[in-house]
């Protein structure tokens, strides 16, 4: 089992996302950001889409994030962390 350990900037930027998502989106971003946490712990080199140096993109809806496994063998560190929309999905308001 690997640990995950998310950078202080990621952290940072998935509570702002949190604080300003509606109730709804607030219970996909913890669903999501858990979700992330146990797959990265169990097998995280079977996650994602691999990037240039050593960083892999994977996206959990509403979250996308950057992460790369560390030297270590044993750490995955999250990197940065972001909200993305689903194809078909409209924007509020539209």
């Amino acid at each position: 089992m690997f640990r995950v350990r998310w950078k202080r900037s990621a952290v940072n930027e998935l509570a702002n996302l949190w604080i300003r998502a509606d109730s709804v989106q607030r219970q996909a971003i913890t669903t999501a950001s858990h979700l992330i946490d146990q797959r990265l712990q169990a097998d995280p080199y079977a996650e994602g889409e691999s990037r240039p140096g050593g960083r892999r993109v994977l996206l959990v809806a509403p979250l996308g994030i950057t992460f790369r496994i560390e030297a270590d063998g044993q750490t995955v560190s999250v990197l940065c962390v972001w909200l993305f929309r689903q194809r078909g999905q409209s924007s509020p308001g539209a």
